[in-house]
């Protein structure tokens, strides 16, 4: 398979997440603030994760872009990357309508930690069939961020059952 028909698919999923999140802004019954006011949970839900998809499709442009061929393991890894980000409109959703309690943001969490897990793997994927001074590794070098995001994730997750709000 051709690396522009990997990136193609993986846009058009990325467009397909986004769009999911959107629907779930349904209109306020009523004409008043209160009723516009009632939605900001739903609203600052969609916009975190509108963000995050967003540094997902932005990283996997580049990601793709230093990628040389593709092979089986990589159209793996990205559609095991494209799953977890699928998740994110249910636990935005979930998390925004129930004005982020406990258990839903500590899922939200999950569902953010999941993709950086999955990217990680597909960036290790990629580095692996172009080799250790390919153009992806050298860009990625020490890579502490990546290395540190699933324990913030985590430690989020924890924080959700104590104070939903600073998680």
């Amino acid at each position: 398979m051709q690396k522009e028909r990997l990136t193609a698919f993986s846009d058009g999923m990325f467009a397909i997440i986004i769009t999911i999140m959107v629907l779930e802004l349904k209109v306020p019954h009523g004409d008043d603030w209160a009723r516009l006011a009632g939605l900001a949970p739903t609203f600052l839900s969609y916009v975190l994760s509108f963000v995050y998809v967003g540094i997902y499709w932005n990283n996997h442009h580049h990601l793709l872009y230093a990628c040389e061929k593709v092979n089986g393991a990589i159209l793996w890894a990205n559609m095991h990357l494209l799953f977890w980000l699928s998740l994110i409109p249910f636990a935005t959703g979930w998390m925004g309508e129930n004005h982020f309690s406990a258990l839903p943001t500590a899922l939200y969490g999950a569902a953010l930690l999941m993709p950086a897990i999955a990217y990680k793997l597909l960036q290790s994927v990629i580095i692996r069939l172009h080799g250790r001074d390919g153009l992806l590794a050298r860009a990625v070098g020490a890579d502490v961020k990546g290395k540190a995001s699933p324990f913030l994730y985590l430690t989020a997750i924890a924080l959700a059952f104590v104070a939903p709000w600073a998680a």
